[in-house]
């Protein structure tokens, strides 16, 4: 069965953002921070919107910037959760959101509890709710759930500022080609399989064929394995949403490094998730990416199935 792809119908990617629906009433968010600049763009997203931001980065991890983007900022150990409840409480915090990469590595070093030290309410949340599996829903969840023992609700990061999502169509002047609709189709599929068994959300391929499969790893360490693995360079990276994708926590979010990490490893077309996925300063990711030569595109599900023709 032979399989055509058009693409010329796809709207340009347009300059604004996606819009924040309705008015919050301000109150004050305690941000639970790790790495990288998501947690620097919610704060100022919502500080812009009124609201009090409490931030508490993870130590080692959180940015000196988001410092800066937070009404109040302090560091604590990753696993002193006991230590994080006592501040949010003293900071009045109305509600919590989870912002930033968390290096769940730290968890497989030598001698991991006495590098961590836990405190009592870390290591309660470890055996009555993530005995289980070390899978990212299952800690995140039981991080939640300690929480919620003292009353505390997460919130998504969305909910205060949406316009932090792509809409649907190119970021960038070059568009994939007929072949790489193929590889943005078959892996699309691979990726959505992948976010439902919780394993990761980031398929890379080349040619219909998988190159390489995010895991522990994280995206661009993902992206790096396979240039390493494809020295030919050209292949296609797909980033979707898991089916049932809990906004709390883990939604897509590609930036400035994933592009630069493409660009390393000889990759050529970034398939993202349109109205799933996080795009963080997207004008530079847009600026880098042309340069380099890369194809960035934000499809849907549907989009993708109407594209394959008998």
């Amino acid at each position: 069965m032979n399989q055509t792809y058009e693409y010329q119908d796809i709207i340009p990617f347009p300059t604004e953002r996606i819009t924040t629906v309705g008015n919050m009433e301000p109150i004050r968010i305690g941000l639970l921070a790790g790495g990288g600049r998501f947690p620097v763009e919610f704060a100022e997203a919502a500080r812009a919107a009124g609201h009090f931001v409490f931030g508490l980065g993870v130590a080692g991890m959180a940015t000196e910037e988001l410092a800066e983007a937070c009404d109040e900022f302090k560091l604590y150990p990753l696993a002193r959760i006991g230590k994080a409840i006592r501040l949010f409480k003293k900071a009045g915090v109305q509600r919590i959101v989870m912002a930033g990469k968390i290096e769940k590595t730290v968890l497989f070093h030598p001698f991991r509890w006495l590098r961590l030290l836990p405190d009592w309410r870390t290591l309660h949340m470890w055996f009555r709710y993530a005995k289980a599996n070390k899978k990212d829903d299952t800690i995140l969840l039981a991080i939640i759930r300690e929480f919620e023992r003292d009353g505390f609700h997460f919130d998504s990061a969305l909910d205060y500022a949406p316009e932090l999502l792509v809409k649907h169509g190119f970021l960038t002047n070059k568009k994939p080609t007929a072949s790489q609709w193929r590889d943005i189709h078959f892996g699309w599929d691979l990726a959505r399989e992948m976010g439902r068994l919780d394993v990761g959300q980031t398929v890379v391929v080349n040619d219909t064929a998988v190159i390489a499969i995010e895991a522990i790893e994280g995206t661009d360490k993902c992206i790096r394995r396979a240039g390493e693995l494809c020295r030919r360079g050209g292949f296609t990276v797909v980033k979707v949403a898991k089916p049932k994708q809990d906004r709390r926590f883990d939604v897509p979010t590609i930036g400035v490094d994933t592009i630069k990490s493409m660009h390393e490893a000889g990759g050529r077309i970034l398939a993202i998730e349109a109205g799933q996925t996080i795009i963080l300063e997207p004008e530079e990711v847009t600026r880098i990416a042309d340069k380099f030569g890369i194809a960035i595109v934000a499809v849907n599900t549907e989009e993708l199935a109407l594209r394959v023709a008998a």
